[in-house]
C-alpha cells in the first residue's frame, strides 16, 4: 500500500510542478472590419514567441528590446504563416505595419499590427488560426471582431481551427458556448485551483480532529455544498467586478496569492487552522481565486454588452468543470474513507500539495523559476 502512495504522490508531483503559471497560453486577436478593408492587432506573448522561434539569442533567459526588435521579420513571418483570413471570394492580403511591446496579466506581449485587403466586401469572413498547434495544443486563440458598431467574439484552438463568422448576424449562442467550454477549460487546467479545491474537500468524508471516517454520504455531501457554494459565490463575485474593471489587483499578487491559498488549505489538513470554518475559509481565498479567473477576459478587452455575455458563459463554465471534479471526488472519497490509503492520502497527499503551493509562491512572489519546465 505505501509502495502505491508513494507512487501516486510521485505522479502528482510530475503532473503538477511544471504548472507554474496560472495563466494557459492564449493570444489576442482584434479585427476592425470596414467594408473589405480589415485593420488587426494580435498580441502573442514573448515567452511563446521564444519558445517558438527562439528570441532569446544569447540565452541568457531574458529577452530585451533589441533581441525582440532584431526578431521582427522573424515573428511577422511566423505569425502569418499561421493565420488565414478570406472571403467568399478569395484570400485576403495581409501586410504588416509595425510591431510593439504591451504587458498583459501574465506578461509581456508582442503586438503585432496588421492591414489586410479583401477581394470583396466582408459579409462572412472565413479565419484559420493554426498559431502554435504544433507546439501547445492547449493554446487558444481569442478574437474580437469589430464591425458596424457591433462586437462578435470567438475562440481558436486546435479543435475549431476554421471559423465562418457572419457580419450581419454574429452567432450569440455560439459565442457564448464557446466561452462556457473555454471556462470548463480554463478550470481543468488550473492546477492551482484544483489543489486548492481538492484540499478542503479531503476532511469532507471524516469527522472531527481524528477523523473517524464519516457514517454518512449526506453528511458529507451537505459538507461539500457548503464548501463550494462558499468558494463559488467569492470567485464569482471578484470575477464579476474584475472583468468590469470595477477592482483591479497587479497579477502578481493575485497569483502570490492563489498559491498561499493553496499553501494554507493543504496545512489546514496536517494542523487544524481553520477549525471547522472550511466553507468561511472557501469563501475568503474564493474572492483571491476570482481575480485569477478574470484575467482571460480582462485582457481580451470587450465593451460592456459584449464582456457581460462572454462573463456569464465563462463563470458558467468554471462552475461545470468545478462541479464536474467535485462529482468525480465525493463517491471515491467517500469509499476509501475508511482505508489507511485515504489517511495517508490524507496526509501525505496535502503534504506534498502544500510543497508544490510553496513553490508556486516563491516562484510567482520573486519571479523566480524553481522548477524548469
Amino acid at each position: 500500500m505505501m509502495r502505491r502512495i508513494l507512487i501516486c504522490i510521485a505522479l502528482l508531483w510530475a503532473t503538477m510542478a511544471p504548472a507554474q503559471a496560472h495563466k494557459p497560453s492564449d493570444s489576442y486577436l482584434t479585427l476592425n472590419v470596414n467594408a473589405d478593408q480589415i485593420d488587426g492587432q494580435w498580441d502573442i506573448a514573448l515567452r511563446d514567441l521564444d519558445f517558438a522561434i527562439g528570441l532569446d539569442q544569447n540565452g541568457d533567459g531574458q529577452l530585451t528590446w533589441d533581441e525582440v526588435r532584431g526578431q521582427h521579420a522573424a515573428i511577422a513571418a511566423y505569425a502569418l504563416q499561421h493565420l488565414e483570413l478570406a472571403t467568399a471570394h478569395g484570400a485576403c492580403k495581409v501586410a504588416v505595419i509595425e510591431q510593439l511591446i504591451d504587458t498583459h496579466t501574465d506578461g509581456a506581449y508582442n503586438v503585432l499590427r496588421f492591414h489586410a485587403a479583401c477581394p470583396d466586401p466582408v459579409a462572412t469572413l472565413t479565419i484559420a488560426y493554426h498559431l502554435f498547434a504544433d507546439l501547445d495544443p492547449q493554446h487558444k486563440g481569442l478574437l474580437r471582431i469589430e464591425h458596424a458598431g457591433v462586437t462578435s467574439t470567438a475562440i481558436f484552438d486546435p479543435d475549431h481551427a476554421r471559423q465562418a463568422l457572419s457580419m450581419s448576424a454574429p452567432d450569440r449562442f455560439k459565442q457564448f458556448s464557446a466561452y462556457v467550454k473555454n471556462g470548463v477549460w480554463h478550470i481543468w487546467i488550473g492546477y492551482d485551483h484544483i489543489l486548492f479545491l481538492l484540499s478542503l474537500l479531503l476532511p469532507a468524508v471524516l469527522l472531527g480532529a481524528r477523523g473517524a471516517p464519516s457514517a454518512s454520504l449526506k453528511a458529507s455531501f451537505i459538507d461539500v455544498l457548503k464548501v463550494v457554494t462558499a468558494f463559488t459565490l467569492a470567485h464569482s463575485l471578484t470575477l464579476t467586478l474584475a472583468s468590469l474593471s470595477v477592482i483591479s489587483l497587479p497579477s502578481r499578487w493575485v497569483e502570490s496569492a492563489i498559491a498561499a491559498s493553496v499553501v494554507l488549505a493543504a496545512l489546514n489538513n496536517l494542523f487544524p487552522l481553520f477549525r471547522g470554518r472550511r466553507p468561511l475559509a472557501a469563501f475568503a481565498f474564493g474572492l483571491i481565486h476570482g481575480f485569477g479567473f478574470a484575467s482571460v477576459l480582462i485582457d481580451l478587452g470587450l465593451p460592456q454588452g459584449a464582456l457581460l455575455m462572454s462573463l456569464f458563459g465563462f463563470n458558467l463554465g468554471v462552475e461545470i468543470g468545478q462541479l464536474s471534479i467535485v462529482a468525480l471526488f465525493l463517491p471515491l472519497a467517500f469509499l476509501l474513507r475508511g482505508t489507511l490509503f485515504y489517511r495517508r492520502l490524507m496526509t501525505g497527499g496535502s503534504a506534498l500539495i502544500a510543497l508544490i503551493a510553496v513553490v508556486w509562491l516563491v516562484e510567482r512572489a520573486f519571479d523566480l523559476k524553481v522548477i524548469s519546465t
